[in-house]
Order: C-alpha cells, then sequence, then structure tokens
C-alpha cells in the first residue's frame, strides 16, 4: 500500500499526459484493440470449424469402420470386377460383408446399403434423392435424431414392406409443406409410404454415411424392386453399373480394436478384389487428425494474428519517441530538480501501460462481439476459448512494456543540460 500511495502521483502523471494527447492516444489504442480482437475472433473461428469436424467424426462413432465403393479408373484391368462391354461391375460385395461378419474378430455388428439416385414424385413434384437400402440397424450405427415417425424395423425387412423415411432436407424438397408422415411417394415404378423423418446431417466437411437429401428403404425391398444394376443414358448409348453394396458399416467391440480390426478388413478385401473399387474410413483416425489439424490451425490463426498486435506496438513504441521528444524541456528540469532515472523510466512505462491494457481490455470485449457477429449472420460456429482471452490481453500488455521500455529508457538517459537546451 506504502508503494502504491509513493507511486500514485507518477500514475496520475502518466494518465494526464495520455488524456492530454486524447486523439493521439486512442489512435494508438486503436492498433492494439483491433490486434487482440483479430486474436480472439480467428482462434474462435478456427476453435469453431475444429469442433464442427470433430463433432461430426464423433457422431460417425469411434468403435465404427467406414467401407465405401469406388469405381476404379477405367484402364484398371481386373476379373471379379472387370468391365463387360457397357455393364461396370465394381465395389462391395454381398459375400465380402458375410465374409467380414464371420472371420473377423471383434466385431460387433454389420450394416450393410446400396445407395442409387433415382426419380421420386409426389404430385407434381419430382426430385432425384439418394435412394439407401439398408436394414434396420443402420439407425443404430448413423444416429440421427428422429423428428417424426419412427425408422425402419426388423418386420419391414422381412414383409419387403414398401416404407420408407426421409432426411428433413429430402422431406422439404419433395413434400414442401404437405403432411409427411402417411403420405405416399413414388420412387422409380414403386409407391412407398413415408413412416419417418430423420434430422440431415451431410454435406459438411466431413465424409459421413449420410447425406442431406436421402430416402431410406428396406434393402429387400431395394432389392426385389430394383435390383442390383443401374443404368443411364449417355451419348454413346445405355451404359450401366452394378454395384451390390455401396457402403459396409462395421461396428467393432471396442475402441481398442479398431485399428486391428482396420487393417485385418484391408487385408481381406485385398485378397477378393483385383483392384482398388473400395475405401476404408477410420473415424477414431480420422478424429486424431482432426485434433493435431486444430493444433497447427491454431498456431497458424494465432501467429497471423499476433503479427496486428506487433504492428500495434510500434504504433505505441512511435508515439511514445515522438512524447519523448516533446518532452525534452520538460525531462530536463525534473532530472535537474533531482528525479531519478527510475522515476522517469516509471512515468513513461506507465503511458505505455495505460495505452497497451486499456486498447487490450476494449480489445477483449470486440473479439467476444465479432465472433458472435459471424455465428449470427452466417450460422458458421465459432468457440471462445477462454485461453483466447488470457492469451490476447496477456500479449497486449507485453507488448505494450515490451514496445515502451525503449522510449523510457531514452527518456531517463538524456542530459540534463542538454535537455534544457533543446527547444
Amino acid at each position: 500500500m506504502t508503494r502504491l500511495f509513493i507511486m500514485w502521483p507518477f500514475i496520475q502523471l502518466g494518465l494526464t499526459d495520455v488524456w492530454r494527447h486524447k486523439t493521439r492516444s486512442l489512435l494508438t489504442m486503436l492498433g492494439v484493440v483491433f490486434g487482440v480482437a483479430s486474436v480472439i475472433a480467428m482462434l474462435a473461428v478456427g476453435e469453431g470449424a475444429s469442433l464442427q469436424a470433430r463433432e461430426s467424426i464423433k457422431r460417425l462413432g469411434s468403435q465404427n469402420i467406414l467401407l465405401s465403393s469406388e469405381k476404379p479408373p477405367a484402364d484398371e484391368g481386373g476379373n471379379a470386377n472387370a468391365q463387360q462391354g457397357r455393364l461396370t461391375i465394381y465395389g462391395l460385395l454381398y459375400d465380402d460383408e458375410t465374409r467380414i461378419r464371420e472371420t473377423i474378430p471383434g466385431i460387433e455388428l454389420t450394416v450393410p446399403a446400396r445407395m442409387v439416385k433415382r426419380n421420386t414424385r409426389f404430385g407434381e413434384r419430382q426430385r432425384e434423392l439418394r435412394i439407401v437400402e439398408t436394414i434396420p440397424e443402420w439407425f443404430d450405427v448413423v444416429q440421427r435424431p428422429i423428428l417424426a415417425g419412427r425408422v425402419l424395423k426388423e418386420n419391414d425387412l422381412r414383409t419387403h414392406a414398401n416404407v420408407c423415411v426421409l432426411t428433413a432436407q429430402g422431406a422439404r424438397e419433395l413434400l414442401a409443406a404437405k403432411e409427411i408422415i402417411g403420405q405416399r411417394i413414388r420412387i422409380g415404378a414403386g409407391m412407398f409410404e413415408v413412416v419417418g423423418i430423420v434430422k440431415n446431417d451431410g454435406g459438411g466437411s466431413v465424409r459421413t454415411p449420410d447425406s442431406e437429401a436421402d430416402v431410406y428403404i428396406p434393402m429387400t425391398t431395394g432389392k426385389k424392386m430394383f435390383g442390383d444394376t443401374s443404368s443411364r443414358v449417355s451419348s454413346g448409348g445405355m451404359e450401366g453399373e452394378r454395384v451390390e453394396l455401396g457402403q459396409i458399416i462395421v461396428r467393432m467391440t471396442a475402441v481398442e480394436v479398431v485399428e486391428a480390426g482396420s487393417t485385418a478388413i484391408e487385408a481381406m478385401l485385398k485378397r477378393f478384389h483385383k483392384k482398388q473399387d473400395y475405401k476404408i474410413d477410420v473415424p477414431l483416425t480420422l478424429l486424431r487428425e482432426a485434433e493435431r489439424t486444430k493444433r497447427t490451425f491454431n498456431i497458424v490463426l494465432g501467429a497471423i494474428a499476433g503479427i496486428s498486435l506487433l504492428v500495434g506496438g510500434i504504433g505505441i513504441m512511435n508515439i511514445m519517441l515522438a512524447s519523448v521528444t516533446e518532452r525534452t524541456k520538460e525531462i530536463g528540469i525534473r532530472r535537474a530538480i533531482g528525479a531519478r532515472r527510475s522515476r522517469i523510466v516509471i512515468q513513461f512505462l506507465i503511458n505505455t501501460c495505460v495505452l497497451s491494457i486499456g486498447g487490450g481490455l476494449v480489445g477483449l470485449m470486440v473479439g467476444v462481439l465479432i465472433p458472435f457477429i459471424i455465428t449470427w449472420t452466417t450460422e458458421m460456429p465459432t468457440v471462445v476459448q477462454p485461453y483466447s482471452l488470457a492469451l490476447a490481453f496477456g500479449i497486449s500488455a507485453g507488448v505494450g512494456i515490451l514496445f515502451g521500455l525503449y522510449p523510457a529508457m531514452r527518456a531517463a538517459s538524456l542530459d540534463p543540460i542538454e535537455a534544457l537546451r533543446h527547444e
């Protein structure tokens, strides 16, 4: 308390000097304000994007392994998946799903699915939606909130029922404002009753098994009605593709066996597929990569935003050097009547601390406001972490002291006689 009482006259002097040059002080503080705000805002945007990706990966399931059919380059050879005339045969097989389920240790569940784009009609509205032929367990491994009705059941699979479940986006595109549950829509040549609506989660930065506009039907119904071959008309005539399974989702019994299971599945598929007509995604591996990417992303964004703080610090140094020049005679008088150099240093450091700390506090408020505005206007997720506030404010205070130290020491080192002669 005694030390504060002794220092109070110098603090008052520093505050008075800042107030005396209000416009100059404000413009100097703006560099710090925008520097602090940019650090917080950029880290918030990076954290939000990273969190969105990590949440998408987590919803895929850390115990899941995703197998997808992929069309190989046309010039690759092979027997089992070769091109026969205009019919291209490739991708995962029903036998692959059986072999994986029966021979790979540590598997809890396998979920096969077939995907194909088909014209879907309701009254006069027609859209091309992705039809997913699958089994009820799909909704256990790809968990999406049920918005209305129900999902597929075992009885639908057993009785080859003509029922379907839509994603929310698919329902909006096809049914618009109509009452959804119980409506009958035409898929290809068949009529299907809508029994449920689920929330869609496709189209993000992470490839998920579902897409924004899906229609789910029982696999037995789809196989009976549409078969395994899809065709399209091109400039060269009719072309067809035969893909038995578009995806197989494998759920392992524990996280610890996921990587070993994916390695065993890959080795097995290589034995029975002459070329690479499949892709294996392991959400657990993707999650670890996302964590590493997040750290790198934050470092890069923080470094870029930190440059703004550096520029603000240079502005403080420039203004304080100008202040030293302006007040050379005043410094000479104070030194002549006995003021110690340390007191001169403290006086000028107080000036810089007022500018940097004041700018830092305002920058904190602006930095928290910017992510809120970004989320409100663009619906882009942002997350302001407490560490980013402490980091930005700590750097602003440090930059102020660091860049104010040289002008303060320069003021203290002035020769009193030379300073008194200064005009």
